[in-house]
């Protein structure tokens, strides 16, 4: 019997928290038919398709915590927290792991992991392929500047090691052509796909999950909106065996975000307030009204020509708590938020349930796409997203989703969208039909055989 070849796949943050390549790691498994070796921080729980796989195998490193002395130098913590991240990545990768053909790395984070990677490839003799998310330097520069020299000393690293990869694997043929042009280094575009995972869910489904979801949708805690008046699920209920849409629910909008600079969370929630005070001018709604009676008589009565709004914020990131205090402190009568965290079966299916996604990615580079948005479509859902360079590789405008650049114009689409929800919202429904029909045009699996499969083959052949 021959001996089955071996990859690691090397993620230096969360892997629960890295679609993509957890993605890479069942592919490998699955259609490589490769012995998988992940190694990458604990944290968030990956998907069960992955734990279950009897090729896959979890190693996980303790992330390096240098608050203390952070609190003393940045600059010095910074250093220490990579020359210990990369003693202990080596240490995985030379010892605690068997020998891979392969080693398949996320960047960014580039320092240290590109340097440890290559390194362990060489004592190894395994080949090393970069899969290019984004670039470091450019999200570093959020909070310094490009000039900075520390963002100049990454850029540097960071080029300097990816020309050393035996082989690179990018998200946009914008960022292939940076690459090819101004780093030397030749890329394969491997765009983000839906896994199989996302599809739209059943009515069955949905109920099921706003039921698993009941207490933290309509029972927050410290929050009272118009949302947290309702007694059980607002979107479905039973009746007898069947499963029914409520004809007064309010539109589900979900927006996945990991609460950092290059996501302006702000835009959202302008984009609300804005919604919010046209809806109460259009119905000349007095402002002295008892907020609960008006809240009781929208779940009572007949819907309004422009439905309550529901924002469930999913994700994980340092400026949440800052963002759960700014809405905490709104006062909208037809807009509520929830933010949660869900597990990586129920993130398809809040999808699936949704009535709109809302992607407030812009890239430190301009050059990567928002994978969100591609799950989203995944389940048909159509999206509104925010402009930049390459967003239109991904988003067609008018066809699967609109683009904004303002608060202003996002309030506008909402109005647009959702006037006569649920049943009279035609461009809505235009939108939903062209997200599902880029939705099922490809998905990861063929994506991935036809673009990330040859590459791997090439440079797991030549270490033969």
């Amino acid at each position: 019997m021959e001996k089955r070849g071996r990859a690691a796949v090397v993620v230096l943050g969360d892997i629960g928290r890295s679609p993509r390549m957890q993605y890479h790691a069942l592919s490998l498994a699955k259609q490589a038919n490769l012995e998988v070796d992940i190694v990458a921080n604990g944290g968030s729980e990956p998907h069960l398709a992955l734990k279950e796989h009897p090729s896959v195998h979890f190693y996980c490193m303790m992330p390096v915590q240098l608050q203390a002395i952070s609190k003393i130098s940045s600059a010095v913590a910074l250093i220490l927290k990579a020359a210990l991240q990369f003693v202990l990545l080596v240490w995985f990768l030379c010892f605690k792991i068997p020998r891979p053909d392969v080693f398949i790395v996320q960047n960014p984070p580039s320092v240290p992991t590109l340097a440890a990677v290559k390194l362990a490839s060489w004592l190894r003799r395994s080949k090393f392929i970069i899969d290019w998310h984004n670039f470091g330097y450019t999200l570093l520069a959020l909070s310094l500047s490009r000039n900075h020299i520390i963002v100049r000393c990454y850029f540097w690293f960071e080029k300097y090691f990816g020309q050393m990869s035996d082989g690179s694997l990018c998200v946009t043929k914008a960022m292939q052509h940076e690459l090819a042009q101004n780093w030397g280094i030749k890329a394969t575009v491997l765009y983000d796909q839906p896994h199989e995972f996302f599809r739209p869910a059943s009515l069955q489904e949905k109920h099921d999950l706003f039921c698993r979801l009941a207490d933290e949708i309509c029972n927050p805690k410290g929050i009272k909106d118009c949302i947290s008046v309702e007694s059980s699920s607002p979107f479905t209920y039973s009746s007898g065996d069947n499963i029914l849409l409520k004809s007064n629910r309010p539109a589900l909008i979900v927006s996945s975000t990991s609460w950092t600079p290059d996501e302006d969370f702000g835009i959202l929630l302008e984009a609300a307030v804005l919604y919010d005070r046209r809806v109460s001018a259009a119905l000349n709604e007095d402002d002295s009204i008892n907020d609960e009676k008006l809240w009781t008589d929208m779940i009572s009565g007949d819907q309004c020509i422009y439905p309550r709004l529901l924002f469930i914020i999913t994700g994980k990131g340092p400026e949440r708590k800052y963002y759960e205090e700014q809405i905490k402190r709104l006062k909208l009568r037809r807009v509520a938020f929830r933010t949660m965290w869900l597990s990586a079966e129920d993130y398809p299916l809040l999808l699936g349930s949704a009535d709109l996604g809302v992607s407030l990615h812009t890239s430190s580079s301009g050059l990567d796409l928002p994978m969100k948005v591609v799950d989203m479509f995944g389940c048909g859902l159509p999206v509104c997203a925010a402009s930049y360079s390459c967003i239109k590789e991904l988003v067609k405008v008018e066809k699967n989703g609109l683009l904004f650049s303002s608060s202003s114009e996002l309030a506008d689409e909402f109005l647009m969208l959702f006037k006569g929800f649920p049943e009279g919202c035609d461009t809505l429904k235009l939108l939903t039909d062209g997200a599902l029909a880029t939705g099922s045009s490809a998905r990861w699996d063929s994506e991935w055989e036809g673009n990330a499969l040859p590459l791997i083959n090439q440079v797991m052949s030549s270490n033969r």
